[in-house]
């Protein structure tokens, strides 16, 4: 499956909606569409994982390695609207105490219980 990547600037935050698979086949793509707007200081930027119904670690590299960007660029960035087993995949990881994530899932869950 591909990965469809959708940028569009509302609000003076760029809005990142993502559809399809992160794996290692699409995730240069996230990369290549991802990192060049953490790079730019004071940006905000919300990526809407809403359409991603699967990532492996592939995936949470980049957005590792895109938070570590927004740190040294004075940027921000959400992840929004994931699906419930993306969103373990962070709780797994741990990677949700460390990047900030809506955790109002998809199906009206609330704070992140599965």
């Amino acid at each position: 499956m591909d990965l469809t990547v959708n940028i569009h600037e509302e609000a003076g935050k760029f809005i990142m909606n993502l559809s399809g698979e992160i794996d290692a086949y699409t995730a240069p793509k996230l990369k290549e569409d991802l990192l060049p707007l953490t790079k730019l200081t004071g940006n905000i930027i919300e990526v809407n994982l809403e359409n991603v119904e699967y990532m492996d670690s592939t995936g949470l590299g980049i957005f590792v390695s895109a938070l570590k960007s927004t740190k040294e660029n004075n940027s921000s960035m959400k992840l929004v609207n994931l699906q419930d087993r993306v969103l373990r995949l962070f709780k797994i990881t741990g990677l949700d105490k460390i990047i900030d994530i809506d955790t109002a899932i998809r199906g009206g869950s609330v704070n992140g219980k599965l």
